[in-house]
């Protein structure tokens, strides 16, 4: 399901007193199936640009062609079907006195039958790493993370072709990061979802991304393969950003070990060409 966006500029309170330029010329194409990580500082344009993907906004000028569709025409019904966005704190926006009724929300909306949204349920409830114990549990009675997987099933469960995440595991401690991204993965493995996550952790983003783009002042900055981009932290340091940490160690360590790759950016990867010289 291709994204388009050409020339997009979006401009808050437009003609009035409190006018402000979010966005200028946003010019991004993304591809089926991709994992795209999205970061910069806070007011960079981050949170404004995913926003224009269902719709929530529209340009001010410029458009947003998703599969086709414009989203500036009235009707956005099957957009917003294909397109799921899991906003900050999303544990916030639970509501009902059930799991099953919470996750089942958008689907009563969209007239399925009652065996289809209990197989959608459970298979969400499945790929957030939940089971189906919980589901006459009331959501505010389950711990943080669990509560940030509910609220993630119910977009999951309307089995949206792009899933957007902004911020998807602020406030949570490490394990319940790991957690949450493991299950993000698996779902763009799985059923070859375009994921599009917005974070301000460098690691996160480096650990998960396969193409990462880069806000900063309401544009698009650089917009490269994840290696490229953590490679160039010269380049981020300029707008106040900074590579992953291991980026630096393994800079450090190339001027005692000269046959180290230094174009490094994740643990994992770090560990492997280290262990590789300690065999030598």
């Amino acid at each position: 399901m291709p994204i388009n966006i050409e020339g997009l500029k979006f401009t808050y309170s437009n003609g009035g007193p409190f006018e402000k330029n979010a966005l200028h010329d946003i010019n991004i194409d993304i591809q089926n199936g991709e994992f795209i990580g999205i970061i910069g500082h806070t007011g960079s344009g981050k949170s404004t640009l995913i926003q224009h993907l269902n719709g929530i906004l529209k340009p001010t000028a410029g458009r947003v062609i998703i599969n086709g569709i414009d989203t500036k025409q009235k009707d956005l019904k099957e957009l917003r079907r294909q397109v799921g966005i899991v906003f900050q704190y999303p544990e916030h926006q639970l509501f009902e006195d059930t799991v099953k009724k919470d996750i089942s929300f958008g689907l009563l909306k969209q007239g399925l039958s009652e065996e289809e949204i209990q197989q959608r349920v459970i298979s969400a409830l499945h790929s957030v790493g939940l089971d189906e114990s919980i589901l006459e549990k009331s959501p505010f009675e389950l711990s943080g993370g669990q509560k940030r997987r509910v609220a993630i099933a119910g977009v999951v469960a309307m089995m949206p072709k792009i899933l957007v995440l902004d911020e998807p595991t602020a406030g949570l401690d490490p394990s319940g990061r790991d957690e949450i991204f493991g299950y993000i993965k698996e779902l763009h493995r799985d059923f070859n979802m375009t994921v599009i996550l917005v974070s301000h952790s460098m690691e996160d983003i480096a650990k998960l991304a396969g193409r990462v783009i880069v806000m900063n002042e309401g544009t698009v900055y650089m917009d490269k393969p994840s290696g490229e981009v953590y490679t160039q932290p010269d380049q981020l340091e300029k707008i106040g950003l900074s590579a992953p940490q291991i980026t630096y160690l393994m800079k450090r360590l190339k001027t005692i070990l000269p046959d180290i790759d230094e174009n490094i950016f994740t643990v994992e990867a770090a560990v492997k060409e280290l262990q590789k010289h300690l065999k030598q």
